[in-house]
């Protein structure tokens, strides 16, 4: 039985995630968190910072990472089959669909209306994991002690090295990951 909710919850993700897998994380987090309590918002921003860290797309990776949490190896199986198989369907429709019809305007009106709802998904995605980093307790206090400042300095130099001086995203989050490795050698517990 828990096959089969792996691999329909995840099917879910994979039919509804348009815009990739930054607009696929608030629907993964309703999946995993809020309707099946598989993990804790804890464990859903180590999933998505070790998703980001391995080869592949977040949401098969997830998919990958928590069906082998909750029932091993085909447990993954089951999840990572029920996230791919919906794009799989999709891509030889929209294939077909799209050489066969890509001339009509309304077509691309659709094609164009989806921007905007991809774009809030995104930001959703990156508010939900900005704000467990910037306040771990979870309440929104600016109190000492409630709000973490180093995730809030290395997200603005991060915004500012790829939106300003355009550098290779992984090179800044190696340069994240260094900082942060020094900032814990030279000033342990702050």
């Amino acid at each position: 039985m828990i096959y089969l909710k792996l691999f329909w919850a995840f099917f879910q993700i994979g039919a509804f995630s348009f815009g990739g897998g930054y607009a696929a994380m608030p629907l993964i987090k309703q999946q995993i968190i809020t309707t099946h309590h598989w993990l804790t918002i804890n464990d859903f921003t180590d999933l998505i910072t070790i998703s980001q860290m391995t080869p592949g797309p977040i949401a098969i990776n997830s998919a990958t990472f928590v069906g082998n949490q909750i029932a091993g190896l085909p447990g993954a199986f089951f999840a990572t089959l029920g996230c791919v198989l919906p794009s799989c369907l999709f891509v030889t429709f929209l294939s077909w669909a799209y050489n066969r019809y890509k001339n009509l305007s309304i077509l691309q009106d659709i094609l164009e209306s989806l921007r905007p709802a991809v774009v809030s998904m995104i930001a959703v995605a990156g508010i939900d994991i900005l704000l467990p980093a910037v306040f771990p307790s979870g309440s929104f206090s600016f109190l000492p002690g409630q709000v973490k400042l180093r995730p809030v300095l290395y997200f603005a130099a991060a915004v500012f090295l790829l939106r300003k001086k355009k550098k290779d995203p992984i090179l800044v989050m190696v340069l994240c990951g260094v900082a942060e490795v020094a900032a814990q050698l030279l000033m342990p517990g702050i």
